[in-house]
């Protein structure tokens, strides 16, 4: 598998660097698959939960496709000083039945958006090939045994693949957005210049307020 890292980056404290390689059903660069279908955990769904607030423990349950039990997941988000994180817990049945624990964290990150609001991010937590993916992703997918960004797992989307005849239109305008949030929060070295806020960092706070748009 080829390397999807940028330039190597440092590990934030206290995290922890997970490798690709050791997830069990890892996906292959012949073919994407589609995010959609695939457990997630979104950073502004957390928001709208009050989950980004001090420090808070909850379950979070999806269906699960092949039997009518539900997966979920323990989490503790704290957000109450430098080290933000959010801790995730579950158990994962293996092919020959027997369980797994999975117990890490993933670090929270923030960048201002407009009116002096902050955006909160994961941090990957994955690698490959050893070099830390560390994007600031605003989705975190469980595409082997880990949570991890849509990059490292090479994901794609459902409503793209049919958005050929128009359907859909507005989840690709979202997609799309998020994508650019990504890109332009990865290239962010200044956020202010003479005290006003940089070129891009007025893209970014343009970007964000579209974003909000859809939520």
């Amino acid at each position: 598998m080829g390397s999807f890292g940028r330039s190597e980056r440092r590990v934030p404290s206290g995290s922890l660097m997970i490798s690709v390689g050791m997830a069990k059903n890892m996906v292959k660069c012949a073919g994407k698959r589609e995010a959609d279908r695939l457990s997630k955990i979104d950073i502004r769904w957390l928001k709208q939960q009050g989950y980004l607030i001090g420090l808070i423990s909850a379950i979070i349950e999806w269906p699960n496709s092949f039997s009518d039990e539900k997966n979920a997941i323990n989490i503790t988000v704290s957000t109450l000083g430098k080290d933000n994180y959010i801790h995730l817990r579950y158990t994962q049945t293996e092919d020959n039945n027997e369980k797994k624990e999975f117990d890490y964290k993933v670090t929270l990150t923030t960048t201002p958006c407009n009116y002096g609001a902050e955006r909160y991010w994961f941090i990957c937590p994955l690698s490959i090939n050893g070099k830390y993916c560390s994007k600031r992703v605003a989705t975190l997918y469980k595409a082997g045994d880990y949570f991890g960004c849509r990059h490292c797992y090479n994901l794609t989307y459902k409503s793209r693949n049919e958005n050929r005849d128009g359907k859909y239109h507005f989840l690709t305008v979202l997609y799309n957005l998020e994508d650019k949030i990504d890109k332009l929060s990865a290239k962010m070295r200044r956020k202010y210049y003479a005290g006003k806020p940089t070129k891009l960092q007025k893209r970014l706070d343009e970007a964000c307020s579209r974003l909000r748009a859809f939520y």
